[in-house]
């Protein structure tokens, strides 16, 4: 009987994440574009960028071979994202290598080098002597390169000089890997290359130090110590059209400036239910106030995690499965981690920022403080379920290849839209749960400005920093901790925008269908979740029905 009932619902289970007519296709590009990445492992190099420009256009003009019209709805959706996906990385890629051109002849040496990479991928025994002189010459020759840097023009910005040397340093890795191979499996080049490499390698790294300080006196270090790339307007035009985002970076920035004005008024409200009148600061200071100690924090964590899942299941706005519930878990957050992410990191395992012992007492005060029980309510809920957790966990088992298609706007825009939704519930039990959620919802459109901004030119990482601390009421360490993350970490640079933006289309999407009486709220957001990540504005297509033309681009104004 209980082997009958699991194949009924196994069954179940995979017609609703069934394959589409692409789904093959898109599965066989990720296994061809990860076995590529292994192969040709310097991205900063001709071979890669010819070789990865192949293979995308390869898959771009096979896909636009096919009958669109022929295409399931879903087979449809596929198609517009698989054609998006190509072209984002075919721009990405011409950008990349535009940028790595001005800078290549840094490389003039390098042909000995790359040959030698390329004879040791199927393991050529190398002519070891031979080898040996040539890169004794090879050293020499980038030792006269690095005496004539002072005799060239000086690169127009650090980022410059920096990729120059990063042009080295990545070809040296792949040198290094190669002679690693052969070093003691092969007695002839053992005997022969440790002090031709020993050269080879202190010109190498020498070569590359110089380039990096062979700039003009553009500020690299504000004086934060916090130093990103800033990407230009041009480039956040290129990024948000790919993530289906119809407006400009000066649109964003104002509606961030529209929603940062609606929370300050809340924020006043509640202010003043706690008796602080129009001190909201003062109000918010009061809420920091009510950290638990160190040691009875965790489990609490655990305990708002199991609340917002009784919520979730009580009104029945979402389904949760079993397992979803059973497999989630928690970890904390080391001193080192939580320079860059002073709040919870979640999915399957949230994780939890609290004082460790080797933390500064202002550090740790900070740090309980950051994490007190009415600011972390509403996220916790945010990093497991109804958020990344429920996300996660849907997107490994329904439409699977879509996953190709990941999008901040979609994972950190879903896991917000709940914290308006639930604001919307009444989830706030008073008014030091308002705080804490309007805190959050005050630095999800922080991070547009300063992000943004950033960007274009217009602030600094420690104006940003300043910006978080002085009009959302940051601690100072968390502050720098959040920009840091931004600037310095593997985030993209619309990722910090993802969240408001994001959360709006949803909630745009969610006065469409579930607020018009379209859709029941339960089904709505179940739909959502059976679809795996993509952008919104595709999403909304399936959501609401309306058909997608094949060269479809970002159209929708959803904060009009």
């Amino acid at each position: 009987m209980k082997k009958a009932i699991f194949f009924l619902l196994f069954c179940g289970f995979a017609s609703l994440a069934q394959a589409t007519e692409l789904a093959q296709m898109i599965q066989t590009y990720q296994a061809d574009r990860g076995a590529l990445s292994r192969l040709y492992t310097n991205s900063l190099s001709e071979e890669y960028f010819e070789r990865m420009e192949r293979l995308n256009q390869e898959y771009l003009q096979t896909l636009q071979s096919f009958n669109y019209d022929s295409f399931s709805e879903d087979g449809k959706i596929d198609y517009v994202l698989f054609r998006n996906y190509l072209e984002t990385q075919l721009a990405e890629l011409a950008l990349e290598r535009k940028a790595f051109d001005e800078v290549k002849s840094v490389l003039a040496f390098s042909e000995p080098l790359h040959d030698f990479v390329v004879a040791r991928r199927r393991a050529k025994e190398p002519d070891s002597k031979s080898l040996a002189a040539s890169w004794n010459d090879v050293a020499k020759q980038i030792d006269k390169q690095k005496e004539a840097i002072s005799a060239t023009p000086k690169y127009n910005s650090w980022q410059k000089a920096d990729l120059a040397a990063s042009t080295v340093e990545s070809l040296h890795q792949t040198v290094k890997e190669a002679y690693d191979f052969y070093l003691d499996y092969d007695p002839e080049f053992t005997w022969w290359m440790p002090e031709p490499w020993k050269n080879l390698d202190a010109s190498l790294n020498s070569y590359a130090s110089a380039l990096r300080e062979h700039y003009t006196n553009s500020v690299k270090d504000d004086g934060s110590g916090i130093i990103g790339k800033p990407i230009g307007r041009e480039a956040l035009l290129n990024q948000l059209a790919f993530e289906m985002i119809a407006y400009s970076p000066e649109e964003l920035i104002a509606e961030a400036e529209r929603q940062f004005e609606w929370c300050e008024k809340e924020m006043l409200k509640a202010s003043a239910e706690l008796g602080y009148r129009d001190d909201w600061k003062a109000a918010l200071e009061m809420v920091k106030e009510t950290y638990l100690p160190a040691g009875a924090w965790p489990e609490e964590v655990a305990r708002l995690g199991e609340e917002a899942i009784g919520i979730m299941e009580e009104n029945d706005w979402i389904t949760v499965p079993e397992l979803a519930k059973e497999t989630w878990r928690t970890r904390m957050i080391s001193a080192a981690r939580q320079r860059v992410s002073p709040f919870f990191l979640g999915g399957e395992v949230i994780q939890i920022s609290y004082p460790t012992s080797e933390m500064t007492h202002e550090e740790k005060m900070m740090s309980m403080r950051g994490n007190n029980p009415h600011f972390s309510r509403a996220t916790v809920q945010h990093e497991l379920i109804p958020g990344h957790h429920l996300q996660q966990f849907m997107n490994q088992r329904y439409m699977t290849h879509r996953r190709l298609f990941r999008t901040p706007f979609w994972t950190e825009g879903w896991a917000l839209y709940w914290e308006f939704v639930l604001w919307d519930r009444d989830f706030p039990r008073d008014a030091k749960d308002k705080v804490g959620m309007l805190f959050w919802r005050m630095h999800r459109c922080a991070r547009i400005i300063f992000s943004l901004n950033y960007h274009l030119g217009k602030m600094t990482p420690q104006e940003c920093i300043d910006l978080l601390v002085d009009r959302v009421g940051h601690e100072y360490a968390n502050a720098e901790a959040e920009v840091r993350r931004s600037f310095e970490g593997s985030y993209g640079p619309l990722y910090q925008i993802a969240y408001m933006i994001g959360a709006l289309e949803f909630y745009a999407l969610r006065a469409e269908m579930v607020d018009s009486g379209k859709m029941q709220e339960k089904a709505f957001h179940d739909l959502i979740m059976q679809q795996n990540t993509m952008p919104v504005e595709i999403l909304r297509a399936k959501v609401t029905g309306q058909p997608l033309d094949k060269n479809h681009k970002a159209s929708w104004r959803f904060l009009d």
